[in-house]
């Protein structure tokens, strides 16, 4: 059942919502489910000729109107301008999805100080970016926007080895609680972000995890339900999400990850590798209590 869709039919019909990182990974696979569900789509990135075969891919799939703008979410311009693009092909934008991301794993001593720029400027630029455009456009059009930001588990905790990420990704979520409580009180905006754990796509766990790495470091097994994420649960939550469905939901950030990051928080989580054998000897060395 966790593959299948989840909201009914035309849940999302009438919507015009923005995806960025929209042209593969799980930015499509969101892309493409709002499609099924009759929202008319814009899908960016920087390249135009993988945007183009996406929405191709989309368009075949769903039979719905999808359109793809090439923009650099960094660049304020180029994001006014997928913005403009949007609302005269559609006539009005309604939603939109903060889902482009960058990111290396990498100790922090070996990056550059580009390195550093290039995530935070992609992750965090880019979602406020993307967040001040629409704002001002929702605002001034007296509509009552939904946006979505696709966070992570890590950016409230940290994490070592990603730490550009962390720190723009908490960034993210400021933004996310604080636009819900500016905005959704003075003009009915709501601003929510989900958190995802592992939900494997070729292209960025190629280069996150490369070779025998993936193997090595199989996120399943950090996982309490014993496997990583699919596509559609993601895809269900946000269409849920950034749906009418969720009116009252507001500053919220939802974590989807199996309570992979409740069992890395725990300091005895790791016990569940201790075998019933070891567990009785414990008993016996406490007296069988």
């Amino acid at each position: 059942m966790h593959t299948q869709p989840m909201l009914v039919d035309g849940a999302l019909k009438g919507k015009t919502i923005i995806v960025t990182g929209g042209g593969s990974g799980l930015g499509k696979s969101m892309a493409t489910y709002f499609s099924s569900l009759g929202a008319n789509i814009v899908i960016t990135s920087r390249k135009q000729e993988k945007l183009d075969a996406a929405a191709a891919q989309m368009i075949e799939k769903t039979g719905g109107n999808v359109l793809a703008i090439a923009g650099d979410v960094r660049e304020y311009e180029a994001v006014e301008n997928v913005l403009d693009k949007a609302v005269e092909h559609f006539g009005a934008v309604h939603a939109l999805v903060n889902n482009a991301a960058g990111n290396f794993v990498s100790p922090t001593e070996r990056l550059s100080h580009r390195a550093f720029a290039s995530v935070i400027g992609i992750v965090l630029q880019g979602s406020v970016n993307y967040a001040l455009a629409c704002g001002k456009y929702w605002i001034k059009n007296k509509i009552e926007g939904s946006m979505l930001n696709i966070t992570t588990s890590y950016a409230d905790t940290g994490s070592g080895y990603v730490v550009p990420s962390a720190c723009a990704k908490s960034g993210v979520n400021a933004l996310t609680k604080s636009l819900a409580v500016e905005w959704g009180r003075k003009y009915k905006i709501r601003c929510n972000a989900i958190a995802p754990g592992p939900f494997p796509t070729k292209g960025a766990w190629e280069r996150l995890l490369p070779g025998d790495l993936a193997e090595k470091f199989d996120p399943a097994n950090r996982v309490p339900m014993g496997r990583v994420g699919e596509h559609q649960e993601l895809a269900n939550l946000a269409a849920f999400m950034i749906s009418d469905f969720a009116a009252y939901m507001n500053g919220e950030i939802v974590v989807l990850d199996g309570g992979e990051w409740r069992q890395g928080a725990g300091q005895f989580s790791d016990f569940h590798l201790i075998t019933e054998e070891m567990w009785d000897m414990f008993a016996a060395m406490r007296g069988g209590k």
